[in-house]
């Protein structure tokens, strides 16, 4: 009698915490968060919708950012070939840098700035290297709109290739669907320096979406849409070339051009046969997909992921002009061209050139990514140095610092 009535009260215990009742109806029913509750209904997981959506909030990107790949489908950019292999040096953080008219040790950075992994190079050498938060030199990182930047090197590719024939012709020549919208009679040139002129603003306010945050939900949370679509419906509101405005639309375009030249092959494919392998990655790189395997495409405005290492292999391409692992992968005048602010009157304290951005007159220039991804390289110094975060949302401080550190690491000079 006991024993019946002890494997009873286990039995109810167990279905207590699973929220099933003794006639098996469920007493808790999981929702969707508020904001992305609006249609189309989306066929992802109700639990995978809502981490999608709350991926970038702190507390949790600390992991969220180094686990793309259980949240998202992707698409592998592969590694193939010998491994660009990088000489070591390595030397403590012994300098400091000065930050809101304080004076820091650079060993206090990782931590004051949320750091998941930090590499700096110096003239090609490791000369640091430090992983946090249980990553480690085979963790693959979101790179966010350090993306662009990489778009930026594809676009490159295909100019040298003669997929494409000049930056100056117009997008709607190679994407006939962007006729009669803001795209048409855009050069393609405008759109690598964020000057489309087209009606998006850069804003997630998810309580009054615009067109970017529609295109997030949509797209990325709920894979109902792919984000590029917006582009066959955008409004103008600026003549093209006439007004920077930092958009990752753009970047989308630029990434439906090169999918349309690469001969029926897809952005990943491309990606590895032109920059991955050649450049001697360690590790296969991912790509974010906005929909599932057979409609989605690469999110290419913000969703490539490797780890930090091979950032690094890109930024050391970059100082060295476009020569990576003896082999060149991009020619010289783009890197320079890549890089050099579109209107030098307004450098100050940032410029942009095709998807990189300047930092003033002094020739250093960064990838960099939401919440804190860097890929910086002065060439001055010979130094590259990567930084991955998990900075909070909208937190100007940290990356002020972090630019007070970068500029310090730069003229450092291990002993």
């Amino acid at each position: 009698m006991k024993a019946r009535l002890s494997k009873r009260i286990a039995v109810s215990l167990v279905l207590a915490c699973t929220g099933v009742t003794l006639v098996g109806r469920a007493v808790a029913e999981q929702v969707l968060k508020p904001q992305i509750t609006q249609d189309p209904v989306s066929d992802v997981p109700i639990g995978i919708q809502n981490l999608r959506f709350g991926m970038l909030d702190a507390g949790i990107n600390a992991l969220t950012f180094h686990s793309m790949d259980t949240l998202f489908t992707t698409r592998t950019v592969a590694r193939s070939g010998p491994v660009w292999e990088l000489p070591r040096e390595e030397h403590a953080l012994d300098f400091n840098y000065q930050y809101d008219g304080k004076t820091f040790q650079a060993n206090q950075f990782l931590e004051r700035s949320y750091t998941n992994a930090l590499i700096v190079l110096k003239d090609g050498k490791i000369v640091f290297e430090r992983y946090l938060n249980n990553t480690n030199d085979r963790t693959r990182f979101i790179g966010f709109s350090m993306t662009k930047s990489i778009t930026s090197m594809l676009v490159g590719c295909a100019l040298a290739e003669g997929r494409i024939k000049s930056l100056d012709e117009k997008i709607d020549s190679y994407l006939p669907e962007l006729k009669g919208g803001g795209y048409e009679n855009v050069t393609i040139r405008q759109i690598l320096q964020m000057r489309s002129g087209v009606d998006y603003e850069e804003r997630y306010d998810f309580q009054n979406p615009g067109v970017a945050a529609s295109s997030f939900v949509e797209a990325l949370v709920k894979n109902v849409a792919r984000f590029a679509d917006a582009a066959r419906t955008i409004s103008r509101k600026h003549s093209p070339g006439e007004v920077f405005q930092y958009k990752t639309l753009d970047t989308a375009v630029l990434g439906l051009l090169l999918e349309r030249v690469s001969g029926g092959s897809n952005l990943a494919a491309y990606m590895s046969k032109h920059i991955w392998e050649p450049i001697g990655a360690e590790a296969d790189g991912f790509f974010i997909m906005d929909g599932a395997p057979g409609v989605g495409r690469e999110f290419n405005g913000a969703g490539f992921n490797a780890t930090l290492r091979d950032f690094a292999r890109l930024g050391l391409m970059m100082l060295n002009m476009g020569v990576a692992n003896g082999q060149r992968i991009l020619s010289s005048e783009w890197i320079a061209e890549s890089i050099r602010p579109t209107d030098p009157a307004h450098s100050e304290p940032r410029g942009y050139g095709y998807q990189w951005w300047t930092i003033g007159n002094g020739g250093a220039y960064m990838a960099i990514g939401l919440q804190g991804q860097y890929i910086f390289v002065d060439p001055a110094t010979r130094t590259v140095v990567v930084k991955l975060s998990y900075f909070p949302p909208a937190d100007k401080p940290a990356s002020d610092e972090t630019l007070a550190f970068l500029k310090a690491a730069s003229v450092w000079q291990p002993d």
